[in-house]
């Protein structure tokens, strides 16, 4: 894949939704992260490398169950969360930095297990960063990466693009896109041709309940990075007009205590024993 201008592959409104992302993330990104921890076959001698960590959403569980898991993102305020979530957590064998998961600061042939969840996604070269995980794997380590599915298979991600398009009417629900990872055809030809072997690309679904619009409101706009972005781009008092008119139709629409479903696809593949 060529570079890409998609704003969420810079650091800048990670840095912004940092702190929201741990706060509220959790609820929505938890039990993708449990799977993929599933899939891997983690033993309590595993050497884990989470690239794309954000506030250690996989890495914290995963250094429950291993040796040692080392975690990077280009995000500094990210990984200051995580060290701190660690830190709360009496969790001591995670070593967390500042990196690019496109050159990755490690040897070799050095970790059995390797995770990106929801991040390679986001690179602007993920041909780099699935030969990056690759290369540090050690032989016969196992792989497991994570995108979305599209949006329109989202219950919970169509709500919120209607409540978008409730406060701007040129926000439509993004089509399909053959391209990237949330084609499953794409995302395992991009493992295979980075080396993996025995790649296989699972569909994860989980549902989520909220007390209310409001609280729905809470959850999913201050841990994205987009919302920031739109914040940040149309001014405080336009925000103002636009977040009334989200929460409304929420209010409206939403139905306390009623599942909503999002999909993600897992990726899993394996580095071949010599």
């Amino acid at each position: 894949m060529s570079t890409s201008a998609n704003p969420l592959a810079a650091a800048e409104p990670w840095d912004l939704v940092a702190d929201g992302y741990a706060e509220f993330a959790p609820a929505v990104m938890r039990p993708f992260s449990a799977r993929a921890l599933e899939l891997a076959g983690l033993s309590v001698d595993s050497q884990v490398i989470d690239v794309a960590a954000g506030t250690g959403l996989l890495s914290l569980p995963a250094a429950r169950r291993v040796a040692h898991v080392h975690a990077i993102d280009f995000s500094d305020p990210m990984i200051r969360r995580l060290v701190a979530g660690a830190r709360a957590e009496g969790v001591t064998n995670i070593d967390a930095r500042v990196g690019d998961g496109q050159a990755l600061p490690f040897d070799a042939d050095r970790f059995g297990a390797g995770f990106s969840m929801f991040g390679l996604m986001f690179f602007p070269d993920r041909a780099k960063g699935f030969a990056e995980l690759f290369r540090v794997l050690s032989p016969g380590g196992v792989a497991v990466v994570s995108s979305w599915a599209p949006v329109v298979e989202s219950p919970l991600m169509r709500m919120m693009f209607g409540a978008f398009a409730a406060a701007d009417p040129t926000i439509q629900i993004p089509q399909p896109d053959v391209l990237n990872l949330e084609n499953p055809d794409v995302f395992a030809t991009e493992m295979r041709e980075a080396g993996f072997a025995g790649v296989s690309i699972q569909r994860h679904t989980t549902s989520l309940t909220f007390d209310s619009g409001d609280e729905m409101w809470e959850t999913m706009v201050r841990s994205s990075a987009p919302m920031v972005l739109m914040r940040r781009n149309v001014g405080e008092a336009v925000w103002a007009e636009r977040a009334a008119l989200m929460r409304a139709y929420l209010a409206d629409n939403y139905r306390p205590n009623q599942p909503l479903s999002t999909t993600a696809f897992l990726g899993i593949g394996h580095k071949p024993q010599p």
